[in-house]
Formats: structure tokens, C-alpha cells, sequence
């Protein structure tokens, strides 16, 4: 969703006042996303609301803009806002990245703590919803494209506790239907989703929707009560990855020679890890999604053998092309 033009107005605003040396329109064209003629136009509204708003030139003949300090008083913090910080400390931390989560979490805890406390419990129900909406599995490597507008409306309808119409194309069919839906959360991927309910469809029962085959979704005035007891986490938790089956138990044997990465690795949340006598680790869970667990273990090759369920070992075997597929010195 287009920010409104008061808002970009601001935003500029405070990024002029936030920039020593100032911004050029390059800069402006590229912190927004938009063209040269768009950039002159933002500019020409920073100054006539900020007529104090100063242009210097630089060593390489560039007009540049800055705002002094003080002039501009940033607006009041949305929840989006603070579940952006929360989320990417939550991020950071799945990367073992726990000083840099830290940081942001501190600056979260100062930004909210800054607010009077009026403030504080309005937005607190709507920090809460969003912070359980959103699902962080990222993974580095392809992936496609969020859909600002889709995710904007989403977040509102989970902050409110209202229904959504959405139009979702199959993709099987590549035919697109209209339904209703109660929108739990986000899990973001390799390919990214929407959790919800159909209480046409399937009620009770949650579901994964590909953000990137909503073509068209709105708010409907209808409000649900959401299910005390379903949870994004959990939820998540039945797969290895995105895609959802039936649960096994996993059992995976890796060989000493990678027991060091091994021990770096979070394969699934509710693994277990054992290291062996022979060096060698074994690593065991229950969850579905037996075709993502192949392509993750064939980066292991040779030096991972499937022990459990038999149904993905003989996955493994026909991925690799080997008739006795184990780790060289195992069992």
C-alpha cells in the first residue's frame, strides 16, 4: 500500500533532519522507491511546509537538503512500528545473531517505554496480535514477492478480529475463487503464506494460502473470536518446513567428520540431538514434510543416513541414485 503524501511528506522531513550532510534527489529517489519527477515533487512539499529547510552543495557540485535538528517532530509510534523491531530481533536470533537482537530489543523496550501510558494500552492488544501473526522462518536463496497491500490489509483484520474476502488463485488450476476467511498469521519462507481459517470451507480447520495467488483481498465487517487454543508456533512446528502432512517420527544419523556443523544446525524446534560413542550424531523429531527434508538432506550427501521414517529414506535413495545409501563407517 502507497504511503498517503502527508505521510511521505513527514517521512522526508525526518529524514532531513536526520542526514549530517543532507539528502540529494538521488537519495530521496532511492530511499522511497520513485522517479526523478516524483522526487522534486516530495521535495518541493518538504519545503513548503519546512520553509526553513536548507540547501547546501557538495564537493561534487550536488544540491543537497537538510533539515536542523529539532524542527520536525516525528509522529506517534504505530504498533506495525514496534512489532518490526520485535519481529527482526525475533529474526536475528533464530540466526544466532543474539548480541544485534539484543540491541534492537533494547531500542523496542526504550521506544515503548517513551510512551505515555495511555499509549501504551491502546496499543498493546494490536503489538500482541501481531507479534503472534508473524511467523519468521526466513531461509537466504529465491524467494518471491510480498505483496505490500495483502499483507497491510491482513494485519489490520488481525488486529481488529475481522473477517476477510479474499480472491485466491489455485494453483492447480490457476483459477482464481472468491472466500471468506479468518486470518491467523504469516509464515514467511522460501515461499510465504497466510494462515487462516474458512468458515465455509473447512472451520476449525487452519490452512496455508500463497500470499503471492491473492489477487484481490478486502475487509469484511464480520469479527470472529479467534481459537484460544490454536497457535502459529505449533502449527508451524507439524512440518520441517511450509508444507504440511502427515506427521513421522524423524530420526537422522549424521557422520563424526560433521558433527561440529551439526551441533551449529536447529534442524526442526523440537529436536532432539544425541552425540554417539563413534563420534557420529543422531538428531530426532516429529514433523511432516518429508519431500523438504529430501532436499535439505541431499546437501548433506553421503554424510547423513536416514534412519527414520523408511518411506523418507527411500526418498533419499532415489534422490541420490544409491541402492545402500548410509554414512561411510556407519551402521
Amino acid at each position: 500500500m502507497r504511503h498517503a503524501p502527508a505521510e511521505r511528506v513527514l517521512q522526508l522531513a525526518l529524514a532531513l533532519q536526520g542526514s549530517r550532510m543532507g539528502l540529494t534527489l538521488t537519495d530521496i529517489e532511492e530511499r522511497f522507491r520513485i522517479g526523478r519527477r516524483t522526487a522534486q515533487r516530495l521535495r518541493d512539499a518538504v519545503l513548503r511546509v519546512y520553509p526553513q529547510t536548507e540547501m547546501v552543495v557538495d564537493a561534487e557540485a550536488r544540491p543537497r537538503w537538510r533539515i536542523a535538528a529539532g524542527t520536525v517532530t516525528p509522529a506517534a509510534l504505530a504498533a506495525e512500528e514496534l512489532v518490526e523491531l520485535e519481529s527482526t530481533a525475533s529474526f536475528l536470533r533464530q540466526r544466532n545473531l543474539h548480541k544485534r537482537a539484543a540491541a534492537l530489543e533494547r531500542i523496542a523496550a526504550k521506544l515503548e517505554g517513551a510512551l505515555p501510558a495511555a499509549t501504551r494500552t491502546r496499543l498493546a492488544p494490536d503489538i500482541e496480535a501481531l507479534l503472534e501473526a508473524e511467523g519468521l522462518a526466513m531461509r537466504p536463496g529465491p524467494r518471491p514477492i510480498i505483496r505490500e497491500e495483502v499483507i497491510d490489509v491482513v494485519r489490520q483484520a488481525i488486529k481488529e478480529g475481522r473477517e476477510l474476502y479474499l480472491a485466491y488463485r489455485s494453483p492447480h488450476s490457476r483459477r482464481a475463487s472468491g472466500r471468506r476467511l479468518q486470518p491467523y498469521g504469516f509464515l514467511l519462507g522460501k515461499q510465504h503464506y497466510l494462515v487462516g481459517m474458512s468458515p465455509d470451507r473447512h472451520p476449525g480447520e487452519a490452512r496455508l494460502f500463497m500470499l503471492g495467488h491473492i489477487t484481490r483481498v478486502s475487509l469484511k465487517d464480520q469479527t470472529f473470536e479467534r481459537d484460544p487454543a490454536f497457535s502459529l508456533e505449533k502449527f508451524a512446528e507439524r512440518s520441517f518446513g511450509v508444507y504440511q502432512g502427515a506427521p513421522h517420527d524423524v530420526v537422522w544419523k549424521f557422520a563424526p567428520d560433521v558433527a561440529d556443523a551439526v551441533a551449529e544446525y536447529v534442524f526442526h524446534p523440537t529436536q532432539t540431538v544425541k552425540r554417539q560413542k563413534d563420534g557420529s550424531t543422531l538428531v530426532s523429531f516429529r514433523a511432516g514434510g518429508l519431500l523438504e527434508m529430501c532436499w535439505h538432506l541431499y546437501t548433506w550427501g553421503a554424510h547423513v543416513e536416514v534412519l527414520e521414517p523408511p518411506e523418507l529414506k527411500d526418498m533419499m535413495h532415489r534422490a541420490l541414485g544409491h541402492r545402500n545409501f548410509a554414512v561411510p563407517g556407519g551402521a
